[in-house]
């Protein structure tokens, strides 16, 4: 079943758009600067240069932007091996994920101070990226197994003492980042028993979801989307219909439209089109087929995938080192 769809997400890319959101990923991932760190110093020692500090990660302007530009170059390569850009996606993972790297990673994320760092966000995405490399079978798995090991013993030990989910429309938002991990696949089944149990509690009893307000203006992910989206992981069709008829009685959606792409918070809303569109998505494929519905999530899809894809260009670092993953999470359809 993994492979039809692996295949079928093959077939379905673009090589033009492929290649373009590769070169993207390749023009950051080493990139060390412009440079915005989240780093806690406990002491004059810990003042050290991003290479330093996170030296598989630290490209693409920030830790969690490098993760996902990683991914894009893994997800890329996998899904087009013999296209121009794999060869030179393949040799940045291996400059980047060492065992020496990813050690210093390691000790980086367990250091004192650290218990929230990148999470949920940068976690997740960390996940879909040894998630990428496992289900490829690809000998950077075992070596960056052990950076794995501590982001999922991180989501387990918070978790549990996560006692409401948060709703914003950026890093911090739950839903989204319990989608990203049932994806996955890292953790097995004991973290993906967890996370369905999580979402269970935060979100089973949500009604009227209050769409109408969204977007708030420097949003790259909408509340009300992704929660139902990770509730199409977690309920059957029929149990997640009837859910969703009770979270999202009315469901309209435009485009946004960003007025300065050159502002980084801003160009978020570049963001906020094409992680709507694959959600969207996301939440027609958890509906019956033969639901009325489905139509109109469809729709709604397409229009904002059409307004997103336009800003992957690259012409701006504030959108360029980062877009690209969203767009290629969106074209692969990794999450259906």
């Amino acid at each position: 079943m993994l492979a039809s769809l692996v295949l079928a997400a093959a077939l379905s890319l673009d090589p033009e758009a492929a290649q373009r959101f590769a070169n993207l990923a390749l023009a950051c991932v080493h990139k060390e600067y412009p440079n915005k760190i989240a780093h806690v110093l406990q002491s004059d020692e810990d003042v050290a240069a991003p290479r330093e500090l996170t030296p598989a990660f630290y490209g693409c302007y920030d830790w969690h932007s490098s993760v996902h530009g990683h991914w894009l170059l893994a997800r890329l390569a996998r899904l087009q091996p013999d296209a121009p850009h794999a060869a030179k996606a393949r040799a940045a993972l291996q400059q980047s994920i060492t065992r020496e790297n990813v050690a210093k990673e390691v000790a980086y994320i367990n250091g004192p101070g650290r218990a929230s760092f990148e999470r949920p966000y940068g976690l997740a995405w960390l996940l879909q990226l040894t998630g990428e490399l496992r289900e490829s079978n690809d000998p950077l798995f075992p070596v960056i197994k052990p950076l794995e090991d501590a982001a999922v013993e991180r989501l387990r030990t918070w978790l549990p003492k996560l006692s409401h989910p948060v709703r914003s429309g950026e890093h911090s938002q739950t839903a989204f980042a319990l989608g990203l991990i049932l994806d996955s696949g890292a953790g097995g089944e004991e973290l993906a028993t967890l996370v369905r149990s999580r979402a269970r509690a935060f979100y089973l009893n949500d009604r009227a979801c209050p769409v109408a307000y969204e977007p708030s203006g420097e949003d790259f992910l909408s509340p009300c989307i992704a929660e139902a989206d990770v509730m199409r992981r977690v309920l059957p069709p029929k149990e997640f219909a009837s859910w969703l008829t009770k979270f999202l009685p009315r469901m309209t959606l435009a485009p946004a439209v960003v007025t300065d792409p050159t502002d980084p918070k801003l160009a978020h809303l570049d963001g906020l089109n094409l992680s709507r569109a694959w959600m969207l998505e996301g939440i027609a494929s958890g509906l019956p087929k033969k639901d009325a519905r489905v139509a109109t999530y469809t729709a709604a899809a397409k229009a904002h995938a059409g307004a997103g894809l336009k800003s992957v260009t690259g012409e701006h670092y504030e959108g360029g080192h980062w877009l690209g993953s969203f767009a290629t999470y969106l074209v692969t359809k990794r999450g259906i």
